[in-house]
């Protein structure tokens, strides 16, 4: 089992930054709730060598790209770093949320790339579903932040990060970032709250 799913695919056209022979790219993301699991008890995730997650993904994602003859493709490694958030939209199941985050229509605001397969065959692709953000009425996400760092306006970092400092942010980093956990689509992805905790410490001690 590799415990990741295909979150979107698209057709590249010129000025998409892929391999020039590349046709299709599936963009991979956690499948949810077993990828925390299987990660978690992972040689990656106990031998205290750096970056344990990414050579992770790296193992899983070259493993599948050699069965199928394609092209792996990280959102990390860089710089230079490749456009995944580019590539998210592109996709059409992935959208830009009121507050600017991407959004899919299945992981809602927990929606994050471990990785992509650029495939060499020119693969059909399903109907792209609508933004969950256009049958939004509450747009929760909006109001969630209770330092008021993530808006339509952009995202305030230090004030986010002097946040989590503090007694009260520790239900942000146990509980994971409430304006992604306030998604009502988030709410049904199955995300568990130690991997929430887990991305949470790694962005508080950027």
């Amino acid at each position: 089992m590799r415990h990741l799913s295909i979150l979107g695919g698209f057709h590249p056209e010129a000025g998409d930054d892929v391999p020039q022979d590349c046709r299709t790219v599936l963009l991979l993301g956690p499948d949810e709730p077993a990828f925390w699991p299987a990660y978690r008890d992972s040689a990656e995730a106990t031998d205290g060598a750096p970056d344990p997650m990414d050579r992770w993904s790296r193992r899983i994602i070259d493993t599948w790209a050699r069965t199928l003859g394609a092209v792996p493709l990280y959102p990390f490694g860089g710089p230079p770093f490749l456009p995944f958030y580019t590539w998210a939209l592109r996709t059409g199941r992935v959208h830009a949320s009121p507050v600017q985050f991407l959004v899919h229509d299945t992981a809602g605001l927990m929606v994050s790339f471990r990785g992509a397969l650029g495939l060499r065959a020119h693969i059909d692709l399903p109907d792209r579903p609508p933004s969950p953000c256009k049958s939004c009425k509450a747009t929760p996400c909006v109001s969630a932040c209770p330092v008021a760092a993530l808006t339509p306006d952009g995202y305030d970092v230090p004030a986010c990060k002097a946040y989590l400092d503090t007694v009260a942010g520790q239900a942000c980093i146990t509980g994971g970032c409430r304006v992604r956990t306030a998604c009502p689509v988030s709410q049904r992805f199955g995300r568990l709250p130690a991997q929430s905790e887990y991305h949470m410490r790694q962005f508080k001690g950027a």
